[in-house]
């Protein structure tokens, strides 16, 4: 089983692995932890551009890391087979859809947050979320269940997703970086049309 998700979907078994081995040393590492989360104030000012890359390998504790990889797990590894069926560069850009929208999804972060010292981001979700709306692109009446529970159509869901990240984002004071996951989200729609033009088509074809 190891041999097919390396042979057949490298990218996401190598990502994949890295972000859980990564957490999971930094939760009783944390000068190391603190060292790779986003921090806008810093980037501002050039230094630690580096956090914009290692705060998504890293996560804020058990609960965190286990719905991101669950996610990263059911969406992922299929999307980098769907796309490694669809072209022969399908691996390079899988990783241009995760490891781009990963940055892109931090910008507006990273402007917003700019002045502010006592600001730090982490997590992967930006990236995850990306790599779902991509996935619905390719098959968006697949069902998804919010929370693992209610089941509902992935296209309605992208919907009900990304206003509630607006809502939330000017709303809601949980501590989440709502808006890492509404642009994440756009990033990989963004990129995957970029990649796949025909895929827009393809998409609505579905209904």
């Amino acid at each position: 089983m190891l041999l097919y998700y390396l042979t057949e979907m490298p990218v996401a078994s190598i990502i994949f692995f890295f972000t859980l081995v990564t957490s999971i040393y930094t939760f009783s590492h944390e000068q190391l932890y603190g060292k790779l989360m986003l921090h806008p104030y810093s980037i501002a000012r050039n230094r630690k551009w580096y956090t914009i890359l290692t705060s998504g390998f890293v996560h804020k504790d058990w609960g965190h890391l286990l719905f991101n990889m669950l996610t990263f797990y059911y969406f992922a590894f299929g999307l980098e087979r769907i796309l490694a069926e669809a072209s022969p560069y399908g691996h390079i850009l899988f990783a241009v859809i995760y490891i781009g929208s990963l940055i892109l999804s931090d910008i507006p972060t990273i402007i917003q947050q700019k002045n502010n010292p006592g600001y730090y981001s982490l997590g992967a979700s930006g990236a995850i979320c990306a790599v779902l709306f991509s996935y619905i692109l390719f098959d968006p009446k697949i069902t998804i269940g919010v929370m693992m529970i209610i089941p509902m159509p992935a296209y309605l869901f992208a919907f009900l997703f990304l206003g509630y990240c607006v809502w939330a984002s000017k709303k809601a004071q949980d501590g989440i970086n709502h808006d890492a996951h509404f642009f994440g989200a756009l990033s990989g729609l963004i990129l995957t049309i970029i990649c796949f033009p025909w895929v827009i088509k393809h998409c609505l074809a579905q209904f």
